[in-house]
């Protein structure tokens, strides 16, 4: 798959030596003898208004239901299955529930709701009663948006839903942003996690790569080359009123090839010609206190923070061939992380703080590899005869996107930490690469 670094850049990691490498250990499958399958009865949601409520209701289950699915922490009961009403009583007003129904059916959670519709706002209540515990109401919560928000909320229902049962949120209701050339250009694209609601969100027609959430989920830096031909930074935001090309006090004639948030959202981590040399810095984002990290007259990509923002993981070649090392933000304690493998690239920290992914060479095509930030356990997660390459962290650490092109073209794949569960959420002809997974919705 081509590359998606430029220029000189690209030039000097493709020339850098891949030596072959000894016969790798089979892939490792993480497991958590903790992880246990739940088993949801979702009702449908007792309409309490007219206009369209019952639609709705209709909607909403449904998007629970797809998206305590996509947990893969849950099965869903069928209706048909249900020794108790399908559809929800008052949630106020209603009869007890007759918990005994639901345990011979082996519920775990029974999901009850109201939709009401008013205008074009709605208004979604439910509760959650764990079955177990002679049906306990573990939650009750409302939401309230406009109409067409009753996907997303029917989403953020069932994320709430799983962490209920596992102390984390799901991830159906977050977002992916990724670089697509579908209209012919590489343009920032976005979509929900599980691929639908699919929208463009650049369209200015030049080279976009590299986008990178902020940690509050409003904005996405990425690289154009649409100001000068040139590699600047740029900043998309969820209002639309978007700043455009950002840190234009440091347009020294320097190249800026990629920007990452910190955690706090108030620096960026970026890679930046400097003297003959790609290198790693960080800056405020005012563009304020910039700090140069590495000082090699060789090649320095590629930086993802860990989670508690105090260390930078990136790739080097100063060994003289792409490995990922780690340092303290300030640029001390430099270590070489990886050993296994001549061509180590792309690294991305879970969110937990566990895990580093990154993409390996293996022969003629990339793995998707794991190993903890110190490199004591290494070992693959995605072997493919194609290649599978840029991984990206759910904000639940449960799961990893990335970018392959086992059919062909690149598509956006997905796949849980435990190796299972692989599906493509890109659809249609073009590439679609450079997948950056959002953070929780707030």
């Amino acid at each position: 798959m081509r590359r998606c670094l430029a220029g000189a850049l690209l030039l000097a990691i493709c020339l850098a030596s891949a030596a072959a490498r000894a016969a790798d250990p089979p892939p490792i499958v993480i497991t958590d003898p903790s992880a246990k399958t739940y088993r949801a009865a979702i009702q449908e949601f007792l309409p309490t208004s007219q206009l369209g409520a019952d639609e709705l209701a209709g909607e909403i289950g449904q998007r629970i239901r797809a998206g305590l699915t996509y947990s893969g922490l849950f099965t869903v009961i069928d209706p048909k299955a249900f020794l108790g009403p399908a559809r929800s009583a008052p949630l106020d007003s209603g009869p007890p529930v007759v918990c005994t129904n639901w345990r011979q059916i082996g519920t775990d959670a029974l999901v009850q709701g109201e939709v009401q519709v008013n205008s074009g706002d709605v208004r979604i209540e439910f509760r959650v009663l764990d079955v177990s515990r002679g049906c306990l109401r573990m939650v009750r919560k409302r939401y309230t948006g406009e109409r067409r928000d009753a996907g997303r909320i029917g989403s953020a229902i069932a994320d709430d839903i799983v962490g209920l049962f596992t102390g984390q949120p799901g991830v159906s209701d977050t977002e992916i942003a990724f670089i697509s050339n579908q209209s012919g250009s590489k343009e920032v694209h976005v979509m929900n996690a599980d691929g639908s609601d699919l929208r463009s969100a650049t369209n200015n027609g030049s080279i976009n790569s590299f986008p990178s959430w902020s940690p509050n989920g409003q904005e996405i830096v990425y690289t154009s080359y649409r100001y000068r031909n040139r590699p600047h930074l740029f900043m998309l935001t969820r209002d639309r009123k978007s700043p455009g090309r950002i840190l234009r006090n440091l347009d020294s004639g320097a190249a800026l090839y990629r920007g990452v948030f910190s955690p706090s959202g108030d620096h960026l981590a970026l890679v930046m010609s400097l003297d003959g040399a790609t290198e790693i810095l960080t800056v405020r984002t005012n563009g304020r206190d910039l700090r140069r990290l590495t000082h090699n007259r060789t090649i320095d990509i590629s930086p993802t923070w860990s989670p508690d923002g105090n260390r930078i993981a990136f790739v080097s070649d100063q060994a003289g061939s792409p490995q990922v090392y780690v340092m303290d933000r300030d640029g001390s304690n430099l270590r070489r992380l990886t050993f296994n493998g001549s061509y180590n690239t792309a690294p991305d920290w879970s969110p937990d703080g566990s895990w580093i992914a990154y993409e390996s060479r293996v022969g003629s095509q990339f793995d998707i590899w794991l190993i903890d930030p110190e490199g004591r356990e290494n070992f693959p997660l995605v072997t493919h005869p194609r290649s599978d390459e840029h991984p990206t962290w759910a904000p639940d650490s449960r799961k990893i996107a990335f970018s392959s092109t086992r059919r062909g073209h690149a598509d956006i794949y997905e796949i849980d930490l435990n190796g299972e569960n692989l599906r493509r959420i890109t659809q249609g002809d073009g590439d679609n690469t450079n997948p950056a997974w959002g953070p929780f919705r707030r």
